[in-house]
């Protein structure tokens, strides 16, 4: 092909990439393909079905499960080795279904970046993959197109990129030819470069390709998205609650075990009795409940239109307490609209507005944003109006003229930067007046100039001028112009945004800001939609600081102006090594790695792939109300987790801990192995339903999260209340109603269930139970069916023979049922008097 076209510095470029205007021969594209490798990104490494399944095994309450089943089965308790089994499978099962199906929904919504390009290959222009592009291919770009690879530009015409994905910037960036410098070299702020996954607004190009696949701006950091997955701030909390869990009942079980084998009741007998507590004090339901309850929390948020990819990040999707985000489209609208029309010293005047119109309304070739937007704010009649000559839009210039005919007089109208045009004007009109644009009006007029972009507004300077009857028009005639204003566009703030961002901040969520665009155009949208801002701090201003002031900055400032990918990640840790569960919302190649590290990476559903491939959760809007009400749902689902957890720790342990301490005193043991183990499997029985209770609206209003202290507290106040409830009961059995042993533990088994079971009204919020917050009626219906069940096995000749129940009088019962009345009385004064003196929710951290 002609050389003539390109300038030197684009011939030094085809030597240096060893290629040419007339592009590869097909031969040394194949060769190239199989020396560099495809063009394609390294790829979030899919596990294997069979490895996601085992090492959902991976915890602690489950190893305790497995090994007290393993004992159980060892030593002739098959049926009871069975139900731990069937326990331990049913809840990996459901946690593998749920994320597999996450998962395959999510792989819908990705699609690909580009499937073909345009090159040059032996000598003429095809269409070959993405995955074929080669180091040194010559590619043709034009509005729409997606950039294949890392590219030097050798020709452009009006060529602008949308660099959003990469830089975080909003407005359109003007490209032009190469000047020369490393081909290797390159970024997105070069006027030169075209950058993977970036986009053509408008305009066209040829590129020479500089780099392909892993060695792209985007490969690098994808390739870096393939560290370990790390533990959710949830799945932390819950390893170390189960390992609370296991301290406790190695205790309490070597204690049970010695004591038991002191009283010669038999190493057998009491091993068993003591692997039965263990079982007692394993709430091994609780990997159940979060499966289900996570399950249910996504199929509840996929109704908000939220896709759930990662289902433990909904977990900390609710206890989130700072969310980092960009502007656009989270924010704005995404969308360039004209917000003034001035004249060259700030007055109103529409004038301005109608002569950029007549000057956008024949232009040719693909629109440019701006032109655009003026387009699309006003329409005026152009019945009378005829188009002459057009002079196009180029980067040495930095404006375009358009003459037109209008009533038989021609006039000129040119548009571009204001300092492209403040130069050519000799004259200004202000107020229909017409004068001498002097020095002092030519500062003035800058200094308005100044005031829009200070505001971090896009400015379009418009001149005009009459011009006589010619065949053809030059760009020398831009000159001796009247400058008649400035035209301000801005992407504009969302209407609804204010209120979204005003019920966030209520439930406890902070907003900073993480963009790639300037800092006083941020600071605007932030008072115009009213989010109160702490400060705004530079990407170069960060950089500057010593790193013992890091953590006070990023906690000290809202907003983050033209901070690069490794400082997102930065200011993401920096919060989370302060004791925040951060959120983040991205979606574009330069946010992957910060959505890769925040305790819940959000993303979009028309996000760039690697954007969506990283993110926990995919929002089918882009919208912070969709968010909000995902957060909404993360924090139900967190607190009826919580309950199961309170309520085993409130009556499970106060039981299991009666039952130690009995056994050291009593004749027999309290409660058979057996029994133990059917009054835990019925007493979890109730508790499946837990996943569907109503959460009170105080338990939602604000960000929870883990903390095992107060856990501990809460364990040691109503733990103990629950055994002297027990002790007394033990005492009526024993004193009053002398009972024998059979007796004795059918007594006890039918008071401890029905104090376990109907805890759950008391303990599940912190209101007047049953008055000021009511149950759901699956969670009635469970407890109510569970106890009349428990209640009855005694009388039914099976459960007479295999577990040792025996009918009790109506007198035992009636003194049962007084008990557990008195009980669950005193646990909610209790209750009331302990969120009084610890003004703090259950999960609330210290």
């Amino acid at each position: 092909m002609d050389t003539e076209n390109y300038s030197d510095a684009a011939l030094n470029l085809f030597h240096t990439c060893q290629t040419s205007p007339a592009g590869l021969t097909g031969v040394e594209a194949e060769r190239r393909l199989q020396q560099y490798g495809p063009n394609t990104v390294a790829q979030k490494r899919k596990m294997r079905p069979l490895v996601a399944f085992v090492k959902k095994f991976n915890s602690p309450l489950l190893l305790i499960l497995i090994v007290a089943s393993v004992i159980s089965f060892l030593t002739g308790g098959r049926v009871n080795a069975g139900i731990l089994m069937v326990m331990v499978l049913l809840s990996v099962v459901l946690d593998f279904i749920n994320t597999y199906r996450s998962e395959r929904a999510v792989e819908g919504l990705i699609a690909k970046v580009v499937t073909t390009t345009t090159v040059i290959r032996d000598g003429k222009k095809q269409e070959v993959p993405l995955a074929q592009v080669v180091r040194g291919e010559i590619i043709f770009l034009s509005a729409g197109d997606v950039i294949p690879a890392d590219a030097r530009i050798v020709s452009a015409n009006d060529f602008f990129l949308n660099q959003s994905a990469v830089t975080g910037e909003s407005m359109p960036v003007a490209k032009n030819m190469t000047r020369g410098g490393n081909p290797a070299a390159v970024r997105a702020e070069q006027i030169d470069s075209a950058l993977m996954g970036t986009s053509v607004v408008s305009g066209y190009g040829t590129a020479v390709v500089v780099a392909t696949g892993a060695d792209t701006v985007f490969g690098r950091i994808a390739a870096g998205l393939n560290r370990g997955e790390e533990d959710t701030d949830f799945e932390r909390g819950i390893r170390q609650f189960s390992l609370f869990i296991m301290r406790i009942t190695f205790f309490l079980v070597a204690f049970v075990f010695v004591i038991n084998a002191a009283f010669n009741r038999g190493w057998l007998e009491s091993f068993l009795f003591a692997v039965a507590i263990a079982i007692g004090l394993t709430p091994e339901l609780l990997p159940v409940i979060i499966s289900v309850s996570l399950s249910r929390g996504a199929v509840r948020m996929s109704r908000q239109q939220v896709i759930v990819k990662h289902l433990p990040a909904i977990q900390n999707f609710g206890r989130m307490n700072i969310l980092c985000t960009d502007k656009t489209g989270t924010l704005t609208k995404n969308e360039i609209k004209v917000v003034q029309c001035v004249d060259p010293f700030g007055h109103d005047d529409e004038e301005v507005l109608h002569q950029a119109y007549l000057n956008s309304f024949y232009h040719t070739g693909v629109f440019h944003p701006l032109e655009q937007a003026v387009r699309q704010y006003k329409t005026w009649d152009m019945a009378q109006v005829k188009k002459i000559d057009e002079i196009p839009f180029d980067f040495e210039r930095r404006r375009e003229s358009m003459v037109v005919e209008i009533s038989g007089q021609r006039e000129m109208i040119t548009t571009g930067a204001p300092e492209a045009i403040l130069p050519i004007c000799s004259s200004y009109r202000s107020g229909g007046t017409e004068a001498s644009f002097d020095q002092a009006h030519h500062a003035q007029a800058s200094q308005e100039f100044f005031a829009l972009s200070q505001d971090g507004l896009k400015v379009l300077a418009v001149a005009v001028k009459h011009v006589a009857s010619q065949p053809n028009y030059e760009k020398d005639m831009e000159q001796a112009m009247t400058l008649i204003g400035f035209i301000a566009f801005l992407d504009p703030p969302k209407t609804s945004v204010k209120a979204t961002l005003d019920e966030l901040e209520e439930r406890g969520i902070e907003i900073k800001i993480l963009t790639g665009d300037n800092a006083r155009l941020t600071e605007k949208i932030c008072r115009d939609i009213g989010l109160v801002s702490k400060g705004s701090m530079t990407g170069e201003e960060l950089a500057a600081l010593p790193h013992s002031e890091v953590g006070r900055a990023v906690v000290g400032h809202t907003i983050f102006a033209r901070i690069d990918p490794e400082q997102k990640e930065e200011i993401i840790r920096s919060l989370q090594q302060q004791g925040n569960v951060v959120g983040f919302l991205g979606d574009g190649i330069n946010d992957a790695p910060a959505l890769k590290i925040a305790d819940v990476g959000i993303s979009v559903n028309n996000a760039v792939d690697v954007a969506k491939e990283t993110a926990d959760i995919i929002l089918l809007r882009h919208s912070l109300r969709v968010l909000k009400d995902g957060v909404i749902e993360g924090r139900k689902t967190f607190q009826n987790t919580l309950k199961y957890i309170m309520m085993g720790l409130s009556s499970n342990f106060g039981n299991m801990f009666s039952m130690t301490v009995a056994s050291a005193f009593l004749p027999f043991l309290p409660m058979l192995p057996t029994q133990i183990l059917l009054n835990n499997f019925l007493y979890d029985l109730s508790q499946i339903t837990l996943s569907t209770d109503a959460v009170d609206d105080d338990d939602v209003i604000k960000p929870t999260s883990w903390n095992i202290h107060f856990i501990r507290r809460f364990m040691l106040v109503f733990g103990p209340l629950s055994s002297i409830f027990d002790f007394i009961t033990f005492g009526a059995l024993l004193l009053i109603f002398h009972l024998h042993q059979s007796q004795f533990q059918t007594g006890w088994f039918m008071e401890s269930l029905a104090t376990q079971i109907l805890v759950i009204y008391i303990i599940r919020t912190k209101k007047t139970a049953l008055i000021r917050s009511r149950p759901s009626g699956w969670v009635v219906a469970s407890t109510l069916a569970v106890l009349a069940l428990a209640w009855g096995l005694p009388f039914l000749p099976l459960s007479q023979h295999v577990f040792h129940l025996q009918p009790s009088t109506p007198t035992v019962l009636l003194a049962i049922s007084g008990i557990v009345l008195v009980y669950l009385l005193l646990v909610e004064m209790v209750k009331h008097w302990f969120y009084r003196r610890w003004q703090a929710h259950p999960a609330a951290a210290s």
